[in-house]
């Protein structure tokens, strides 16, 4: 599948602007919460989504959901399978965590040298209660990275709920942080993220501390359900994102 190129020159220097506004970005596995609410949210900022599923079936299903849901938006989205939305220029992983690190083998050979986000948590619900989970490779993202060596995988939005994620009616009030081992990553997904009204990304280092942002998203969804609310990340003694440049 051919598609124009939406990226704009890629350059060493911090903080040069790596990607163009409009993208076309696939999402693996995107028919579940994580999945459907992030392609909504992309789509609202102008981006062509394709919304890949193993059941393409499937996807036009929630594909219609979307739209039909938010009609007074002008939302490209398109039904596909995994391996059409693998070709998109950048790619996310939206699939239940242990269901991640497969996935992106199983496209492998569509995601060399792509930028490839990972929002996955490994969690658990025990008595009650959000636990955290620990994969072989310490986190999520860190698993994907080793199915796809060649592609630059950057862990975020862990810690913001689907439900908040997917909600057009309001703005994503929230800090939200980045982990990479690749520049290009962190820098690509900072330009998507900042897209989105009320969202200031952050450069949290490398992917070895996306452990323990997984981790701490158990505790975000503990005090939502006993406060009975919605919590979101906010730092302070950080100025504008032009300053950390």
């Amino acid at each position: 599948m051919d598609f124009p190129d939406p990226i704009a020159p890629l350059t060493a220097e911090r903080g040069a602007i790596v990607y163009a506004v409009l993208m076309i970005i696939g999402l693996l596995g995107a028919t579940g919460p994580a999945g459907t609410a992030l392609a909504a949210r992309l789509a609202s900022v102008g981006h062509e989504v394709l919304l890949g599923s193993r059941s393409r079936y499937r996807s036009l299903e929630e594909r219609d959901k979307i739209v039909e849901r938010w009609p007074d938006h002008d939302l490209r989205i398109q039904a596909t399978d995994n391996q059409e939305a693998a070709q998109a220029e950048l790619v996310a992983i939206t699939t239940p965590w242990d269901a991640a690190a497969s996935t992106a083998y199983s496209v492998v050979e569509h995601l060399h040298g792509k930028v490839v986000i990972c929002m996955s948590n490994a969690l658990a619900l025990v008595h009650g209660e959000f636990q955290p989970l620990v994969p072989p490779r310490g986190s999520v993202a860190a698993s994907v990275q080793v199915e796809v060596p060649d592609a630059f995988v950057a862990a975020t939005l862990q810690h913001v709920p689907a439900t908040e994620i997917g909600n057009l009616a309001a703005d994503l009030v929230s800090d939200v942080l980045i982990c990479s081992d690749h520049e290009r990553a962190t820098e690509a997904v900072c330009q998507l993220l900042s897209k989105f009204p009320g969202v200031r990304p952050l450069d949290a280092g490398g992917l070895s501390n996306a452990m323990a942002i997984e981790a701490f998203t158990a505790v975000l969804l503990q005090l939502n359900t006993k406060y009975k609310t919605r919590v979101a990340v906010r730092f302070t003694g950080i100025g504008d994102q032009s300053d950390q440049k």
